[in-house]
């Protein structure tokens, strides 16, 4: 059996134990893996001290301790995300706000960042609605755990999954069919088709424009779903439709975007993707921010 099966074997068992005992073993893995885990640990902390340099060294560091945990929480969660009943995951994965916003057949687009959580958060919406479910993804270069992946995205509702590969023309469709998109657009992709929009204390953040212009393009509504992990399970909190989104000014909408994900990381910063290197991209003639 390779390491990747064994590791699937693992999670059905995990699947069966207390979620106390679950969070506590990924405390305890999370605090081991920010010490021994240097490289990442080092990007963390630079992502948060740029993001906010007006905040104490020390505060900063413990919010990357916390991220780790958070980080190893949410993927042993995963577990019973994946693995548990329908029941079990009903009972501890909560979908609130603007629930409205889905009903009808309304071109949506879900803005969907980077949280931890954004699994739970992904599983929530087809337990809630009966409308088709679209998400963009990338292969997985291990198929075991590619096709872990995909079955569990797609273990409720109607999901369909479009490979970032496709191109643009499978999610316009969706769109204009009158379909759920869910958008996670908030990393740095690298250079082409980015453009450079503040976030947070960082004046020029390479970030694709797709948002905007998905929005555009599919005529459909923008909602953001903000995942959050509680000691009870996960809350997924829906947002009313953004107004005057999109614009005619892609660049504008995309500052906007950054914007709106800066108040909800404010929230609860420990729990958003700081291990990603937000910031690797920069504008032609300047420095990289992680040397």
């Amino acid at each position: 059996m390779n390491t990747s099966r064994l590791g699937l074997a693992l999670m059905h068992l995990l699947a069966k134990l207390p979620l106390p005992v679950l969070r506590g073993i990924g405390w305890g893995v999370g605090r081991l893996l920010f010490i021994l885990a240097a490289p990442r640990r080092k990007i963390a902390l630079r992502n948060l001290e740029l993001c906010f340099p007006e905040v104490p060294a020390a505060q900063r560091r413990a919010w990357a301790k916390e991220t780790f945990v958070v980080f190893c929480q949410t993927f042993i969660d995963r577990s019973w995300l994946w693995f548990g009943s329908e029941a079990l995951v009903r009972s501890r994965v909560q979908l609130t706000g603007a629930l409205h916003e889905l009903e009808g057949d309304t071109a949506t687009i879900v803005f969907a960042p980077h949280f931890y959580s954004m699994d739970a958060g992904g599983l929530a919406l087809p337990l809630n609605t009966p409308r088709e479910f679209t998400s963009i993804f990338a292969t997985n270069p291990d198929p075991v755990l590619d096709a872990w992946f995909m079955a569990g995205r797609q273990r409720f509702g109607k999901v369909r999954m479009l490979n970032r590969a496709d191109g643009v023309k499978p999610i316009i469709q969706c769109l204009r069919k009158g379909g759920l998109l869910y958008l996670l657009p908030d990393m740095d992709y690298g250079p082409s088709d980015s453009v450079f929009v503040p976030f947070f204390a960082v004046p020029d953040a390479a970030t694709i424009p797709s948002l905007s212009r998905f929005a555009r393009l599919g005529k459909a509504k923008v909602v953001a779903l903000y995942s959050r992990m509680t000691p009870q399970g996960y809350v997924a909190e829906l947002t009313p439709a953004w107004d005057n989104f999109p614009t005619d000014d892609h660049v504008a909408d995309t500052a906007r975007m950054n914007r709106e994900l800066q108040a909800a990381i404010r929230t609860m910063p420990a729990q958003y993707y700081w291990v990603h290197k937000r910031f690797k991209t920069r504008p032609a003639g300047q420095d990289s921010l992680y040397k």
